[in-house]
């Protein structure tokens, strides 16, 4: 989960590149969030064979967790790996002997041995033929080669010397200069700032001359498990990496915007503490992480990137799948904005009735917002590749002409197998009502707060993406059960439990949805909304934190898990979590980073007038679950609804 995506600039950091380096603060909490920013994982890592034993945590695609920091992510990349390719083997199963068009096979026209034909979105090659419109084929297979310049061959050169832990101290090596590629040994902890030393952590740097265009390719061996990262001149982290290698190795592949002086560092996996506070101070670690020695390789050169074009219209759903040498897949809007990219095969995700492909090295899934040329780029160094792409009508319109979704909140609480979730099996979860207290509430505001959510879950999912969205046939009915008799069961009702506890339901979680649906092809779903963290009297998550006597405490609380209730119901409709560390507010940011989702404004009061308003939007995808990209949460939860016949 933690991997980086080749051929593309894959900006980490929050700050501009024009943006000075912050000084080092001396928290671990600071040294965490730099590490979760950069997609690198937090918490103790296990064998892949010891954690798939392992009690199951909360799925992190599906779950609004309180703390994000807490995943294993090394855990949940393995489980996903195996899951995936077990849905692949299935849906193979479930296709052997149906009635289904061959697929387009599409030789890729740039002859074998050369580069240079497709290299850019605007000479991407036309898949001519394929799309979701009569005469057309849904299905192509595309059968590539990616043919880079001349792959220097590394020479073995003399390790570096200490002190190398900060890019002023940065070793030589002439990469980009007198050299292309370079293979050497090397050894965390044993520069003054290691477990020898004062302890702060040993941190290995060396100077990289790039030209725009060129990529990096930067492998670790051995048995220490390392984190590679990639600096730019001014101190802004631009690329990380760990356990995209193999074993507990690193592999960063990085392919630079601009020419000028970058800077590569390797540390040794720790909890908070393998990026410097400060890259311009060898000295600015929070701690030592592992330590021993490793083996490194890395190489410059110009890659050879091949892009693809397809002629999609809105709201159709693209899927790919690559297998071969290529380890990613990038989706690019005609604008050529990246929207979608993954490094990883997450395909276990979808729901059971999803068409969409998996079971390759790298899987994407793109809701396409309007009429459009889009590309797709299968990453990767040299060698042959294999790209399945698939595109589809959604789910309600394919399936079902004319059928509106209903989405129905269960305040009552309810008696669910929550196995569906990875939890423990069937349990009884209680009702909002029993909550209300714990907000300094009574029984007698119980309609008041419902009424609230009801508004703010209309306003978010229904009112929005007929105002704002692309699809002109938007249909939703939303019924609760104060109001309206149980339909869940009944054909295209999904269901959202407003209620219980942690305890009650067996997952650690705020909220969690049962599946990410792009498409909307599974219409008969659950989701869950746990209010013990959001009920409790202290804590990031608590709504309790945020209230005063300034608050308008019904209309905050009604909102807020109108909010959530939004975010559950936005993963049942396709949307992948968006980055809640950014400026921009979405309905589908992550956990973690409260009060964000709540609505609070800047005066740290939830109910005042300078609350936002969060709503479904554009906005970059978290980069702490391997995806990268501006993902259109509106378009995808707009077109997940659509009624009948759009064409």
């Amino acid at each position: 989960m933690a991997g980086l995506i080749a051929g593309v600039a894959v900006v980490v950091a929050q700050a501009p590149a024009s943006a000075a380096p912050k000084a080092p603060s001396g928290d671990l909490q600071a040294g965490i969030q730099r590490q979760l920013a950069a997609g690198i994982q937090v918490v103790p890592k296990q064998s892949a064979a010891g954690k798939l034993a392992a009690t199951s945590t909360a799925n992190p695609w599906t779950a609004l967790l309180p703390d994000p920091g807490k995943v294993d992510k090394y855990y949940w990349s393995e489980r996903a790996k195996a899951a995936s390719a077990s849905r692949a083997q299935q849906k193979l199963a479930q296709n052997k002997g149906l009635a289904a068009a061959n697929p387009i096979v599409h030789d890729e026209a740039e002859p074998k041995g050369t580069n240079g034909a497709n290299d850019t979105p605007a000479t991407a090659e036309l898949i001519k033929g394929f799309g979701t419109g009569k005469k057309l084929n849904n299905k192509v297979r595309v059968l590539g080669q990616l043919d880079p310049d001349a792959l220097p061959t590394p020479s073995t050169v003399s390790p570096a010397t200490e002190d190398d832990g900060s890019i002023p101290l940065s070793f030589e090596f002439n990469l980009g200069t007198s050299r292309a590629a370079y293979a050497t040994t090397a050894s965390i902890g044993d520069g003054p700032h290691g477990t020898a030393g004062d302890g702060t952590g040993d941190f290995d740097f060396s100077k990289v001359h790039a030209h725009a265009g060129q990529q990096i390719t930067a492998a670790t061996s051995g048995d220490l498990d390392t984190v590679a990262a990639l600096y730019d001149a001014s101190g802004v982290l631009v690329a990380a990496d760990d356990d995209s290698g193999p074993g507990f190795s690193s592999l960063l592949t990085y392919t630079f915007p601009d020419s000028g002086d970058y800077f590569l560092m390797i540390s040794g996996y720790g909890l908070g503490t393998v990026l410097p506070a400060d890259p311009f101070d060898s000295g600015s670690g929070l701690g030592a992480g592992k330590e021993g020695p490793y083996g490194i390789t890395v190489s410059l050169a110009f890659p050879d990137l091949d892009f693809y074009a397809v002629d999609l219209v809105a709201g159709d759903v693209l899927g790919g799948s690559v297998t071969g040498v290529s380890p990613s897949l990038i989706v690019r809007d005609p604008n050529g904005k990246v929207v979608f990219g993954s490094d990883q095969d997450a395909s276990f995700i979808y729901a059971p009735a999803s068409p969409l492909p998996g079971g390759g090295n790298a899987v994407v899934s793109y809701v396409a917002p309007r009429d459009g040329r889009y590309t797709v780029q299968p990453g990767g160094v040299s060698g042959a590749y294999d790209l399945t792409l698939e595109a589809y009508r959604p789910g309600p319109e394919a399936l079902d002409q004319g059928t509106t979704q209903t989405l129905y909140l269960d305040f009552d609480g309810a008696r669910l197998n929550t196995a569906i979730f990875g939890g423990p099996g069937v349990r009884q979860l209680s009702p909002l009502q029993g909550f209300l207290g714990r907000w300094g509430l009574t029984a007698a505001d119980e309609d008041k707060v419902i009424n609230q959510v009801i508004a703010t879950v209309r306003e978010n999912i229904l009112t929005d993406a007929k105002e704002r969205g692309t699809d002109p046939r938007v249909g939703l009915r939303i019924l609760n059960s104060r109001d309206d008799p149980d339909p869940f069961g009944q054909p295209n009702v999904h269901r959202i439990v407003v209620g219980g506890t942690i305890a009650e339901s067996g997952i650690d979680t705020i909220g969690i949805a049962q599946f990410i649906d792009p498409g909307n092809y599974a219409t008969e779903d659950t989701a869950l909304v746990l209010l013990d963290v959001l009920s409790d009297r202290t804590g990031a998550a608590s709504l309790n934190t945020y209230i005063t006597p300034a608050s308008n405490k019904i209309k905050f609380i009604g909102r807020a898990l109108g909010n959530v209730i939004s975010h559950e119901a936005g993963h049942l409709y396709g949307s992948f979590h968006t980055d809640p560390l950014n400026a921009t507010p979405n309905l589908m940011d992550a956990g973690g980073a409260f009060p964000g989702l709540f609505g609070v404004g800047p005066d740290n009061i939830g109910g005042t007038a300078d609350d936002f308003d969060y709503d479904f939007g554009d906005d970059e995808l978290t980069p702490d679950e391997g995806f990268i990209g501006v993902e259109d949460t509106l378009n995808t939860t707009a077109w997940a609804l659509v009624k009948g016949k759009t064409k």
